[in-house]
């Protein structure tokens, strides 16, 4: 299927309107794979075709479902298993000490997708339950795409996505055969909860959140508009709190909001805070 030029820069420039992310001409080749079920599902003869209908604005609702079918929703349990070791032997056990008054915890995973993100960060707290016994640990899962947040939710996977990053073991002891698949037992969905939430706007409320993780997201957008999103990602941290962005990310340049833990590689703090100053001195 040949797509025309103007077909992409409209397709480009909805996703860029309702999330910020671009389509660069080296993600473009894409757009038929992304469209196809859509294209057949709605009986649309080509992609030529989808965009007279959404430039005449018959069904507004294409539009947002254009929207979801182009966002890139890669994810699986342990993604990259090394950030997660960063958090299990260094981060968790510090703020273990820093929040030992009020036991209380808060983790934003932002631009979740389907959510095996935030149920791998609530597997390192379920497999230590003596350490974290009596705390009240929040972890919070958001994605611009309502479809994902939804999937998310159900907390349900196919047992293809169940053993993408993860052993039989933690297969058996922490996922239960349900109807579609495989659905995370209840003490693993239960300080797990999900919203739609665009990463350009205002955080989710309340904010405060001791560790951020946006990782392979920033990724896809310009300068600009990535350094928005920092802006909303520092303001959503506790002046002691971490960022963890994606392996090929960095602030370096990007923002005066945040700089790199000199400790932990792939995490960053608030520039300036005491909580920075603090480990700058230790």
């Amino acid at each position: 299927m040949v797509i025309s030029d103007s077909s992409s820069r409209i397709l480009a420039g909805l996703l860029e309107a309702r999330t910020g992310q671009q389509l660069t001409l080296n993600r473009r080749w894409r757009l038929e794979t992304a469209l196809n079920h859509l294209l057949r599902e709605r009986g649309i003869a080509s992609i030529d075709e989808l965009i007279t209908i959404l430039v005449m604005g018959k069904e507004p609702s294409l539009a947002g479902r254009v929207v979801e079918a182009l966002l890139n929703n890669e994810t699986y349990f342990f993604r990259d298993r090394s950030p997660f070791d960063t958090l299990a032997r260094s981060a968790l056990p510090e703020l273990a000490k820093r929040r030992a008054s009020t036991k209380r915890l808060r983790i934003w995973s932002a631009g979740c997708s389907t959510g095996q993100e935030a149920y791998s960060l609530a597997m390192l707290f379920a497999e230590e339950p003596l350490k974290w016994q009596g705390w009240t640990v929040d972890i919070l899962g958001t994605d611009v795409s309502d479809a994902v947040v939804q999937r998310a939710r159900s907390g349900t996977y196919t047992q293809f996505e169940v053993q993408r990053g993860l052993g039989i073991a933690q297969m058996i002891k922490w996922f239960e055969e349900a109807p579609g698949g495989w659905r995370a037992v209840e003490g693993l969905r239960k300080p797990v909860r999900f919203q739609v939430h665009n990463l350009l706007e205002p955080p989710p409320h309340p904010g405060g959140f001791d560790i951020v993780l946006c990782r392979n997201v920033l990724l896809y957008l310009d300068t600009e508009t990535r350094e928005r999103a920092f802006e909303r990602l520092a303001s959503a941290m506790t002046p002691d709190g971490w960022l963890m962005l994606g392996a090929g990310e960095t602030v370096i340049g990007q923002t005066k909001k945040l700089i790199a833990d000199k400790e932990n590689r792939g995490l960053y703090v608030l520039d300036g805070s005491a909580g920075s100053a603090e480990r700058r001195v230790a």
